[in-house]
């Protein structure tokens, strides 16, 4: 206590300054219009710039759950674009403009734990598994392309067979002939890039033509996979090879959506009474 008193005796012509000045700018500003405004305009400049501030690192700081939000309303629109596309091809087909609610396909949205694409035999890890209805077979793709095919499951988490794998192989067919092949990632070292195989020879493919999944396989007919880069790849007598630029970009991976086919018991146990019947 000593010692603050003897501080603000020491410093206490400082101290009256401070405060006799700090009264007179007060009364210049309360009596005076020009300043008053000046001050109040300045405030709230200075006011503004630090919630400005705040709420871009809050934003910052909030990046993950915004995320988050995207991606689930990313799902539902994806649903419902699926639906509709579902809708209008069974509407086609029997020529009926009767409303019918027909969804085949629902999506479960994962985070990519884990994921490798330098090597040979390319893999995915997904913090989705059998407690959130993930099951082996299921396609996985994202808002711009294919991923994979889910090999297997854990409680909470899911392995993916990644496109960038030798032995994933997706039906899919071409923009304007709509004839179909298969699309493979072969030998390539490239994530970039994938070929489409089993195209017959007399289709004539231009470069640019975009390549989109064919609904003969795991994933949803329309789903966009790349544009073609080169063509006239002889494979065979009879059949076509042709080079593709992937839309998915497999060194950004975040968010990807595991396709869910409510349908695909039914199928199987059909195509199973064929093998018996054979």
């Amino acid at each position: 206590m000593k010692n603050l008193w003897l501080f603000l005796i020491r410093y206490n012509a400082i101290f009256w300054f401070i405060l006799f000045f700090s009264i007179s700018i007060f009364l210049v500003i309360r009596n005076n219009n020009y300043q008053k405004s000046s001050f109040v305009n300045s405030s709230n400049i200075i006011v503004g710039s630090f919630y400005e501030k705040t709420n871009s690192w809050k934003s910052y700081l909030m990046l993950n759950e915004t995320n988050e939000a995207l991606a689930q309303e990313n799902v539902l629109l994806r649903q419902r674009i699926q639906a509709l596309v579902e809708k209008n091809n069974l509407l086609d087909s029997i020529n009926i403009k009767d409303s019918i609610d027909y969804t085949r396909y629902s999506f479960i949205i994962a985070k990519v734990a884990n994921n490798s694409i330098h090597r040979k035999n390319n893999y995915l890890t997904l913090d989705k598994g059998a407690l959130d209805g993930v099951e082996s077979g299921m396609g996985v793709i994202t808002s711009n392309g294919i991923v994979g095919i889910v090999l297997n499951t854990s409680d909470h988490f899911s392995s993916v067979q990644s496109l960038l794998h030798p032995d994933s192989k997706i039906s899919v067919t071409l923009d304007s002939s709509l004839v179909f092949g298969s699309l493979v990632w072969g030998n390539n070292i490239d994530s970039r890039f994938a070929m489409v195989r089993d195209i017959p020879n007399h289709v004539h493919v231009q470069k640019g033509e975009k390549v989109f999944t064919s609904g003969y396989s795991l994933f949803p007919s329309g789903i966009y996979v790349g544009e073609v880069i080169e063509t006239g790849i002889t494979s065979g007598e009879s059949f076509l090879d042709l080079k593709i630029k992937l839309s998915t970009d497999f060194n950004n991976l975040h968010h990807v959506y595991i396709v869910k086919d409510l349908f695909v018991e039914e199928k199987e146990d059909l195509e199973q009474l064929n093998f018996g019947n054979g």
